[in-house]
């Protein structure tokens, strides 16, 4: 399988034969079984405060009043405290020692990973995402791209390689969030766009970090669920030529 590689124009430059992680077989089950163990292993322990529910003045008033013994709020009839009543205690709360991680096998989770891979070079099943680009896959660029400090440049990039609809999909497709976690630092949500691989720290990180939905990662430091964003594979991703040459070791 080749594949060819891409000047910062556009253009391409010279053809390479892609490794043979990119022959993968597509295994979604073990994708989704990867992305939702890193999930769960990130997950924060809560819980309630120890005395929860039982700051309050109630006290049973106990027999001979034609009344049920549980707790009531002095001068008052108001029942607290106790599960049943409103505005009582909860029965089963949340624990902080609840165990919210997941194991997966080590073959399985590489198996994952390399599925994981090979599904960014299906256009088919990128489109599936929702992404939008006109390029042919596996889009490779040359190792001149990782060395990028402007952000205006990587956008030109971007444009040239016919996948800047996709970061304005992302830019547009921010929507407020429905449910509590509004009020808890999380308001928007915001579509994934084009992640970048390359093979090292080289200054790209910094230009392409304020562009919307975009992310970079190193080869070595991928995983399943940034290659599969909320357990769906085939998200639009660009390689240097290098980074690709490494996945083989």
């Amino acid at each position: 399988m080749k594949s060819n590689v891409l000047s910062l124009s556009g253009s391409p430059v010279r053809e390479i034969e892609l490794p043979a992680v990119f022959s993968e077989t597509y295994r979604p089950d073990l994708i989704k079984k990867a992305v939702l163990a890193a999930q769960a292993n990130r997950r924060q322990p809560y819980g309630v405060t120890r005395y929860a529910g039982m700051r309050t003045s109630a006290r049973s008033l106990g027999s001979g009043r034609g009344l049920a013994q549980i707790p009531r709020l002095v001068n008052s009839s108001h029942a607290a405290r106790v599960p049943q009543a409103k505005g009582g205690r909860k029965a089963h709360p949340p624990k902080v020692e609840k165990d919210w991680s997941e194991k997966v096998n080590k073959k399985e989770r590489r198996l994952a990973i390399r599925s994981a891979i090979a599904a960014t070079a299906n256009p088919d099943i990128i489109r599936a995402r929702g992404h939008r680009f006109e390029a042919e896959v596996p889009i490779i660029l040359e190792d001149t791209f990782e060395s990028l400090t402007k952000t205006k440049d990587v956008c030109d990039v971007l444009q040239s390689i016919d996948v800047w609809d996709d970061v304005l999909r992302a830019k547009n497709g921010r929507k407020i969030r429905a449910g509590r976690g509004k009020l808890r630092g999380r308001k928007y949500k915001k579509p994934k766009s084009v992640l970048i691989v390359t093979s090292g720290h080289n200054g790209i990180e910094k230009a392409a970090r304020n562009i919307s939905g975009v992310d970079v990662a190193t080869y070595d430091r991928l995983n399943a669920e940034m290659l599969a964003p909320g357990t769906h594979a085939g998200r639009l991703t660009i390689w240097t030529e290098s980074a690709v040459a490494k996945l083989d070791a």
